[in-house]
């Protein structure tokens, strides 16, 4: 699954475009690389984001297309939030 639709899917980031955009801006990294919006997820990938004054670190435990709103956060587990 790409980077831009996971972070949608898992609703880390409310619009896949407003995703696309902050990786396309170096804002997001995964396993401590900036990531392009087209990366490949996996499962154990650890995601970082820095949105505004806003630091996220989580690692990836589902790669589901579609998910409850209810289910989205099992998608994800929080390491850090700052």
């Amino acid at each position: 699954m790409r980077l831009d639709k996971y972070l949608k899917v898992s609703r880390i980031i409310k619009r896949r475009t407003v995703a696309s955009e902050a990786c396309a801006a170096g804002k997001v990294s995964v396993n401590g690389k900036v990531a392009k919006p087209s990366h490949e997820m996996k499962i154990g990938d650890t995601i970082e984001l820095q949105l505004g004054a806003r630091k996220i670190c989580a690692r990836v435990t589902d790669l589901s297309e579609t998910v409850r709103k209810e289910d989205a956060a099992q998608m994800y587990q929080i390491l850090s939030e700052e």
